[in-house]
């Protein structure tokens, strides 16, 4: 009895040491640049160049003109504007397993936007996630990321905002149920998660490198959706940019590997997909990624994506299964690849062929390659399906990067056939994507 006693208290004591380090992890992660090493030092104490603010090449601009260019940096438009509103007057949904957050009117109206805010409000808003009546905020609004902007980056960006037409548009409510609609949660979540600090330079990096950190992890938040979450909802750092999830699209792993991230990608390779949305032989943006680059970092200088791009490169290399080595060239002839999926085929045929050919490689421009197209590769179909319901970015005058929305089109049933088509034909493994699969991202 005594031994069998022993041997249950060995297992639990076993137990609650397991529980007690996964919690460990959980609750306790590195920060953002964590990675780097080096020694952490105040931007007040930092002896290059100045990292914050704005470019060297907008220095003696007007005010207004540096607010709009960190706005345009920290992507403000992209969530708060709801797709054909007004831009910055809230509205647009996100929806998360536990309910849709509608993101809130950031005009200068002063009974549904935040023009009797005052700045001690924004900033508190925009570092701690706290609202001005003092309402958590959920991190849906990055403040987690945005907490490393120094306020007058901040102040700079509220200057902006409150130059432009008030619109006079009242929030919509969140659906949340109990007990995500507790926002006091929040504040424990704040805890952990929230670093509540500027940012600090790293003093044995490059000032180009500290610039590209910052516009990156601080007014960027890369990291918001090309990191993995964890099952309290925050930035796994510990797999820092290996890919996680937007609005029902994979974003993709942007690490240093060279299979499933970045690493076998040029500079001027990557500096052109955040300047344009596209490269040859990689692919388009499309989804959340086609807007960031739209309304965010085509508007950057080439000084500020080369600093983004000097960062990048030093993102510690983690291989992810979702990537794996890309196919080789697709037959030209429409009569090999699968032949177990007739319907999406057929659908191939009369809607797609046209533009990306049966070998994938583009019928009128190499834009529209498919071959390469990391979407492609992924097994699970989820952005190929996205782009079908969707489409994506770009204008029908530069046919490369525009492709139409095919929701209207075709059912669930007949988009799943045609994206595991796809991914069978073009890609280096078929997926099994469904209509019930279709019919979530057409709610999303």
């Amino acid at each position: 009895m005594i031994g069998r006693r022993k041997t249950l208290l060995m297992l639990a004591g076993a137990a609650l040491t397991l529980i007690l380090v996964v919690a460990w992890r959980m609750l306790f992660l590195p920060d953002a640049i964590a990675f780097a090493g080096g020694t952490r030092v105040a931007l007040s104490d930092y002896a290059g160049a100045p990292i914050t603010g704005v470019p060297v090449e907008l220095a003696d601009a007007d005010p207004l003109t540096k607010g709009r260019y960190l706005a345009e940096a920290a992507d403000c438009a992209a969530c708060h504007t709801t797709k054909g509103g007004v831009p910055f007057a809230g509205g647009r949904p996100f929806k998360l397993p536990f309910g849709t957050i509608y993101t809130p009117n950031i005009t200068p109206d002063r009974e549904t936007g935040i023009g009797a805010w005052t700045d001690a409000q924004f900033l508190r808003a925009v570092h701690k996630g706290i609202g001005r009546g003092g309402e958590r905020l959920y991190p849906a609004f990055p403040y987690a990321s945005y907490t490393m902007l120094t306020d007058d980056d901040v102040l700079a960006i509220r200057r902006y905002l409150a130059s432009l037409p008030a619109v006079r548009q009242a929030n919509l409510p969140n659906t949340f149920a109990f007990p995500f609609n507790q926002r006091w949660l929040m504040a424990i979540w704040g805890t952990f998660f929230n670093p509540g600090k500027r940012f600090e330079p790293v003093a044995e990096r490059s000032p180009q490198w500290n610039r590209g950190a910052y516009l990156v992890e601080a007014a960027g938040h890369c990291g918001e959706c090309h990191t993995p979450r964890t099952l309290m909802q925050a930035m796994n750092t510990r797999a820092k940019f290996a890919g996680g999830q937007a609005e029902g699209w994979n974003a993709y792993n942007i690490t240093g590997d060279r299979l499933s991230g970045i690493g076998a990608w040029t500079d001027a390779e990557l500096a052109q997909y955040l300047s344009k949305g596209h490269t040859e032989g990689r692919g388009v943006a499309s989804g959340p990624m086609a807007e960031a680059v739209e309304l965010s970092t085509s508007r950057l200088s080439s000084s500020d994506i080369a600093a983004m791009v000097a960062y990048l490169r030093t993102i510690p290399a983690v291989r992810t299964k979702t990537s794996p080595e890309m196919a080789g060239p697709a037959p030209a002839v429409a009569s090999a690849g699968p032949k177990d999926n007739v319907p999406g085929k057929r659908i191939f045929q009369g809607a797609c062929a046209s533009c990306h050919a049966w070998s994938g490689r583009g019928a009128i421009t190499s834009d529209q390659q498919l071959t390469g197209n990391r979407a492609v590769n992924d097994g699970t179909a989820a952005n190929v399906a996205m782009m079908i319901l969707n489409g994506t970015g770009g204008s029908p005058e530069r046919p490369g990067t525009y492709m139409p929305s095919f929701r209207a089109a075709y059912s669930d049933a007949e988009i799943a056939e045609v994206a595991n088509y796809v991914t069978a034909r073009f890609g280096a493994q078929p997926s099994r994507i469904t209509a019930a699969d279709v019919k979530r991202m057409r709610e999303e």
